[in-house]
């Protein structure tokens, strides 16, 4: 019978988690069917890293909520990072949520996203935080880690809205009192 100590078994069990909230969030129902949607997990140095990304963040901006979230990173055993595209889904003059008249004038200003880029990535997130829940690990849906994850130009597509998800097994919830 082999011994595992719960630090292991709980390195193993975040990351393990963690694939399951990417199964959760690309299953999630999207907009016309239409994937605009990049998931990432991250561990170990990749975390240490993107810390730091967020620690330069809080001292370029003289904000104190980087350095707080980036010390919640480092008490974090995996990071779910989502981020999504913009881009429009054609349906032109029938839809009209985003403020324009159709897809083609909207496309006219890059930066704005389609409503359903960002409505498909909220219902994304809620599917993986649900994953994290009903495995009782402790999370918190954070964009100071997505603006670090773009900073750092982790993701392959040409992502422009992103939000990170750490998860944490211990004895406090690292989120809470914040």
């Amino acid at each position: 019978m082999a011994l595992i100590s719960e630090k292991e078994n709980t390195v193993q069990q975040l990351e393990d988690i963690g694939r399951k909230m990417m199964i959760a969030a690309r299953t999630a129902p999207k907009g016309k069917g239409k994937n605009t949607l990049e998931i990432i997990l991250i561990t170990d140095s990749q975390i240490d890293e993107l810390a730091a990304t967020l620690h330069k963040l809080g001292d370029e901006t003289n904000t104190d909520f980087y350095h707080r979230d980036a010390n919640n990173l480092e008490d974090s055993g995996a990071v779910l990072l989502i981020g999504t595209e913009i881009k429009t889904l054609g349906l032109n003059e029938i839809c009209q949520l985003c403020g324009f008249e159709n897809c083609t004038e909207k496309e006219k200003y890059p930066n704005t996203p389609c409503v359903f880029n960002t409505s498909d990535l909220n219902i994304a997130i809620g599917s993986a935080i649900s994953i994290a829940a009903n495995h009782r690990v402790d999370n918190r849906i954070m964009f100071s880690l997505g603006k670090a994850a773009l900073k750092r130009k982790i993701f392959k597509k040409d992502i422009k809205i992103a939000f990170g998800i750490p998860i944490s097994a211990t004895s406090k919830n690292p989120f809470f009192d914040r």
